[in-house]
């Protein structure tokens, strides 16, 4: 009888894809630990927009008696609803940011003790992580981000980075994928094109803050064994990559596009930019060469020199040589910061709060879409919460049949939501009972008339108002 039970479920979830005659297939197993070592992790992202799936999912013969114009009607509701949610939660993130915003052209009202902005920094970043699961970007862990990289620089840059100077560091991605572009193929002698395939990350996010000088310098001393003008000496030297405007005062949010896998190191602030074997041995060939050569040359002519001013010339000329292997070096060093900024440019989408409020915006389509995939089967349909994984398997099939994309779908989040809402509700047997697509709509108009009467004042629990004239926050 339960076999019966979990039969006729899987296929009613199955009804979702039934125009495209889908078959059920096993779904992919996924690493636990979200590690992307393997490479084979699907991504729960979906790549597609609401308004397609929304076209697809209220299509007239997929819903019975007319009920498609009520439940596109529902899902525009939803979308909305949703989008309300978000608003308040950028809100009150905008407010955690304040004492720590780097590019403020507000002034300066509040004052923060340094135990407030530690327990403000903690929220911010526990806040920005949750705001980015919700939009299906995936965690690295810094310790691990060699994992994320390839061997080959698609910019031809051997870069380094030293993550211990921050303290703290969140890194997402999102969209792992190949693309293609076509460049001078140097086994042809440059006369023709060849396709390079480059590994990158459609979207991928960082946020940072250094540690404070002195706290640096500690680590710097047990480290390295190091005394303390040594260590301050050594710190200084790294901080010296850094613009001055930047400072361990500040949190700085990062957003980038289309970063290459093999150049994700270009997207911190404390970059440097290594020499790869290739010029190190150009360098060292062109340079023992050349004053080699040099040397040989000097010797003879100091030998045979009985003027002073020969003499003179030829250390000169020895010099020259010394001179222009130097200069040749500080030029190809220059040319790969020239390389670094100009693609880091191109890469770059957003910064600070334009990040928040972009990554709002996302997080509330990727659960809109979910709603919508999981609503379609749940309100035709009364499946029983043993039988969800059928559900999962049959919206991933339904996906890759229609828009030819492999993802992990998440079922439990986006039932989580609909539960919350009172649309779907759980019986005590595990059923699903869910709302028709019209008493679906007036829940959630009933939802939005109750929301200003119900809307939670945002409370300031930290810091104190600036008592006399205001004070310009920093640019």
């Amino acid at each position: 009888m339960a076999q019966a039970s979990n039969a006729q479920a899987a296929g009613n979830a199955a009804r979702l894809a039934d125009q495209d005659g889908v078959v059920l297939g096993p779904v992919a197993e996924v690493d636990p630990h979200g590690s992307v070592a393997a490479g084979s992790r699907r991504e729960k992202f979906l790549p597609i927009t609401r308004h397609a799936l929304m076209d697809r999912l209220t299509v007239a013969n997929l819903w019975a008696d007319g009920d498609a114009v009520q439940a596109r009607r529902f899902m525009r509701y939803l979308d909305y609803w949703r989008r309300h949610g978000y608003a308040a939660k950028l809100l009150e993130l905008e407010q955690l940011y304040e004492p720590f915003t780097p590019d403020s052209d507000l002034l300066r009202t509040r004052a923060f003790s340094p135990e407030e902005r530690a327990r403000m920094q903690k929220r911010l970043v526990t806040q920005m992580a949750s705001l980015l699961e919700q939009g299906n970007f995936t965690r690295v862990d810094p310790s691990n981000v060699h994992f994320i990289l390839t061997k080959e620089s698609a910019y031809g840059l051997d870069l380094e980075v030293d993550l211990q100077a921050f303290e703290e560091i969140l890194i997402y991605y999102r969209g792992a994928t190949t693309i293609s572009e076509y460049r001078r193929d140097v086994k042809r002698a440059y006369m023709r094109w060849r396709e390079v395939k480059i590994p990158v990350f459609q979207r991928m996010f960082l946020l940072f803050k250094l540690k404070p000088f002195a706290v640096r310098v500690e680590e710097v001393m047990r480290e390295q064994k190091l005394d303390q003008k040594e260590a301050e000496r050594t710190v200084r030297r790294l901080r010296g990559l850094l613009p001055a405007t930047v400072s361990s005062d500040y949190v700085y949010i990062k957003l980038f596009k289309n970063m290459p896998r093999s150049d994700v190191e270009m997207i911190f602030p404390n970059t440097k930019v290594r020499f790869r074997l290739f010029d190190k041995l150009k360098f060292g060939v062109t340079a023992s060469s050349g004053l080699g050569m040099g040397v040989f040359g000097t010797v003879g002519k100091i030998a045979m020199a009985s003027n002073p001013y020969t003499l003179a010339a030829a250390v000169a000329g020895l010099g020259g040589i010394a001179l222009r292997q130097a200069t040749n070096f500080l030029n190809q060093r220059t040319r790969y910061m020239v390389v670094l900024a100009q693609n880091l440019y191109f890469h770059a989408m957003a910064d600070n709060r334009g990040v928040m409020t972009l990554l709002a915006d996302r997080a509330a389509e990727e659960d809109v879409k979910e709603e919508m995939l999981l609503y379609s089967v749940l309100a035709k349909e009364r499946v029983n919460i043993r039988n969800l994984r059928q559900v999962d398997q049959a919206i991933e099939q339904y996906l890759k049949d229609t828009f030819d994309i492999d993802v992990d779908f998440d079922v439990d989040d986006a039932l989580q939501r609909l539960k919350q809402e009172g649309i779907v509700t759980e019986l005590a047997d595990g059923t699903l009972e869910t709302l028709p697509a019209r008493e679906a709509g007036l829940h959630i108009d009933k939802l939005w008339d109750a929301c200003l009467d119900n809307l939670p004042d945002i409370t300031v629990q930290e810091g104190h108002e600036i008592d006399g004239v205001l004070r310009q926050a920093p640019s």
